[in-house]
């Protein structure tokens, strides 16, 4: 026979509501630090959502990278074995828009690698260049993307606007400005798109992508290379391609093929080459020396063990700072080794006091990588 009986399911409710009645009303507030340590303790893997504001500080750093997920982690962008369906059609789709936007947005690509579930993307955000630009650029380059408002449109159409009218556009164009360096808004704009399209392709609503982007600060020149690394390397870590000529729909790829053809890609930062003329921002750091530190990873993940192989890469990344040790964990599990932010223990110290955070996460490790 039961112990449970209806009754007690009755009176439950307001047995409770008149004991807790009492923390409601004046101290409850006390009990929230005694909550939240149990839920540390009893379950540690656990992890809350912090606001993007948290997460970015373009006073420490321009530089970001994003990673974006297919809901479930399906292979929405690759082959679906189990309904024996190719999606790989949608790569390009990424891919395009990516470079697309990179010339709306006061936004430049660093490094980026298109996978069958999810997208890495290395950003710079130049705050600089947003604020630089007049109200008729802002307009401009939102109108590329969105129709705006119906003054936005009238203004650009180069029809007269009373003064009332021009206030309200400028105050507009404002609010266009701050989203045109945003990085939020600039992976609202890569998700939704890709979304709605494959919606569209198999006749469905719902979920493309997870419902956040994951971001870290990349707070010195180290992890930003060192990131840049992870990011195009990742199609030979996941054993899809074997070397850099066949890592396709990442940017490395892109940059060689334009190099053969002395073309400059349009989006993507360009790296330190006297031969595109005059380019305002360029990434500190050579095409060579960069392919050549890529193709050595390449080495040592298919041969570890080899003494040639290890002396060839450790040179390189002595002169890129970086601990040589490290190097293997870094190039093939960049996300993990690092939290919301990668750096030298000054600049993690100083992104920690900028953003008022109380600790910072996997600071132990980002100082083994990068305090040489």
């Amino acid at each position: 026979m039961s112990v449970y009986h209806p009754w007690m399911f009755t009176l439950f409710p307001i047995f409770a509501a008149s004991v807790l009645k009492p923390f409601f009303k004046s101290g409850y507030r006390a009990l929230l630090p005694l909550i939240w340590s149990c839920d540390r303790k009893f379950f540690p893997t656990c992890k809350m959502a912090q606001s993007r504001k948290s997460l970015i500080s373009l006073d420490d750093t321009p530089y970001y990278h994003c990673i974006s997920r297919c809901v479930r982690r399906s292979y929405l962008c690759g082959y679906d074995s189990k309904s024996d369906v190719s999606y790989e059609h949608r790569k390009s789709w990424v891919e395009k828009r990516l470079l697309f936007l990179a010339k709306i947005f006061a936004i430049d690509i660093c490094a980026y690698a298109v996978m069958s579930n999810h997208v890495h993307i290395v950003l710079r955000v130049d705050k600089k260049a947003a604020h630089a630009w007049s109200t008729d650029n802002v307009l401009v380059q939102w109108h590329k993307m969105h129709k705006g408002t119906l003054l936005t449109r009238k203004y650009l159409k180069g029809d007269s606007v009373n003064e009332s009218e021009l206030k309200t556009i400028k105050n507009t164009a404002e609010v266009y400005r701050k989203r045109l360096y945003d990085i939020s808004w600039f992976m609202r704009n890569l998700n939704e798109y890709i979304a709605r399209k494959a919606n569209e392709e198999d006749n469905c609503t719902g979920r493309f992508w997870e419902g956040r982007f994951r971001s870290q600060a990349l707070l010195t020149e180290k992890a930003l290379l060192s990131c840049m690394a992870y990011v195009d390397l990742n199609p030979v870590r996941a054993k899809m391609a074997t070397d850099l000529q066949n890592s396709f729909y990442t940017s490395i790829h892109k940059r060689l093929r334009y190099n053969a053809k002395n073309k400059y890609v349009k989006g993507l930062l360009a790296f330190k080459n006297a031969s595109f003329g005059n380019i305002n921002r360029t990434l500190n750091f050579t095409l060579p020396d960069y392919c050549a530190l890529l193709k050595c990873s390449i080495d040592i993940m298919h041969d570890a063990h080899s003494p040639f192989k290890t002396s060839k890469l450790s040179a390189i990344v002595k002169k890129l700072g970086v601990e040589q040790s490290k190097w293997p964990q870094i190039v093939t599990n960049f996300e993990n080794t690092f939290s919301f932010a990668a750096g030298d223990s000054e600049s993690m110290l100083l992104f920690k006091q900028n953003t008022k955070r109380k600790r910072m996460a996997k600071f132990k490790s980002a100082a083994s990588c990068f305090d040489c």
